[in-house]
């Protein structure tokens, strides 16, 4: 989240910013959340209400992106797991109302997630 926070603000290139010492699991959210960056900013734009993607502070929208790469993209990290790391971060590291912000973000993003239809499973073959 630190890498991705400093590319949004200096531009510059994320495996610079991540350095050779960035653990793998830290690598790949970030990775992740910039090659799914596209998606995420439309998701974020589409959930927060009132704001536009360039008023949300960089720091909280970093948060939110790889947040919701691992919702979407890392079936092996629980919904409430992403959900509450992110919240925590925001607690941490941001204002006063990120954390409730955050968490409507994403709580609506999993909420919309979990009342759309799902693909049919291909079904086998009888021979």
């Amino acid at each position: 989240m630190v890498a991705l926070y400093q590319q949004d603000l200096t531009g510059g290139p994320l495996e610079e910013l991540l350095g050779p010492a960035a653990r793998p699991f830290a690598r790949e959210l970030a990775e992740g959340a910039d090659r799914e960056r596209e998606e995420l900013d439309a998701l974020i734009g589409s959930h927060a209400t009132g704001w536009t993607l360039d008023r949300i502070a960089p720091l909280e929208r970093n948060i939110l992106r790889v947040a919701l790469y691992e919702l979407i993209h890392r079936p092996d990290v629980p919904d409430e797991v992403a959900i509450d790391e992110a919240v925590e971060a925001a607690k941490e590291l941001c204002g006063a109302d990120a954390p409730g912000f955050l968490n409507g973000i994403l709580g609506a993003v999993l909420r919309e997630r979990a009342a759309a239809p799902r693909p049919e499973e291909p079904r086998a073959a009888h021979g």
